[in-house]
């Protein structure tokens, strides 16, 4: 019995890393509050995790908010870019839906596959930069390129994100659970995927700690482009 609590026994390992994502989950939603400060949150968010499933952990918040002050503008910048897309989006769709225009088909169906396009791209951009430093094109250059290169683990990971808003939908007792682990639950099962897909363009050699995790890529070996700035 005392070996089946033991610190790392594979029960408190897996209990350690449920409360490890349930802080984050937290800290997620309350730095979210502001709308504007999202783009850095998911950014510190992503660098966690992706050190949790490389097992390079060290201090939670820490390391959370050490991202969060780091990446804050280049977040923020992208972030509002995206608030824009999302809104000329959701304007075009509205449009289509409920303006008493009969569009054609294949208009409503280009607008659909833009929208997905977009949303696989954007799952990429914040992990993309919580890893690497790059400008804001090629942060969203290289998402690009990730999403499409890599379009079966691309639509894995959108599975993960959508499992919470299926869960709400079919049952609102669930709402809790989505509350504690519906952002950091998902995006944890997508840093597994993306972590192989970042490896082959990052130095075959590295240190990392929690004073230094994210690399340059904008040399001629590791910018995701083969390119330099």
């Amino acid at each position: 019995m005392g070996r089946f609590f033991d610190l790392e026994s594979p029960l408190m390992r897996v209990l350690n890393r449920v409360a490890d994502l349930m802080i984050l989950n937290l800290l997620m939603v309350v730095c979210c509050i502001p709308i504007i400060t999202t783009g850095a949150a998911v950014t510190a968010m992503h660098y966690v995790l992706l050190k949790m499933v490389r097992g390079e952990e060290g201090y939670l918040i820490r390391g959370f908010f050490k991202s969060f002050k780091a990446n804050f503008k280049q977040a923020t910048l992208i972030w509002l870019i995206m608030l824009v897309v999302i809104a000329v989006y959701i304007g075009d769709t509205v449009i289509l839906l409920f303006s008493g225009i009969a569009f054609p088909k294949p208009l409503i169906i280009v607008v659909t596959a833009v929208g997905i396009i977009i949303s696989l791209i954007g799952m990429y951009i914040f992990p993309l930069l919580a890893r690497f430093d790059n400008s804001i094109r090629n942060t969203i250059k290289n998402a690009a390129f990730m999403a499409v290169g890599n379009l079966p683990k691309t639509i894995l990971m959108a599975v993960f994100y959508v499992v919470p808003l299926v869960i709400v939908y079919f049952s609102s007792y669930a709402m809790l659970f989505v509350f504690l682990f519906g952002i950091s639950g998902p995006a944890y099962g997508a840093a597994w995927l993306y972590s192989n897909i970042f490896k082959k363009f990052e130095p075959e050699v590295e240190e990392v700690s929690d004073m230094d995790f994210t690399v340059d890529v904008c040399g001629e070996k590791d910018n995701v482009n083969g390119e330099s700035e």
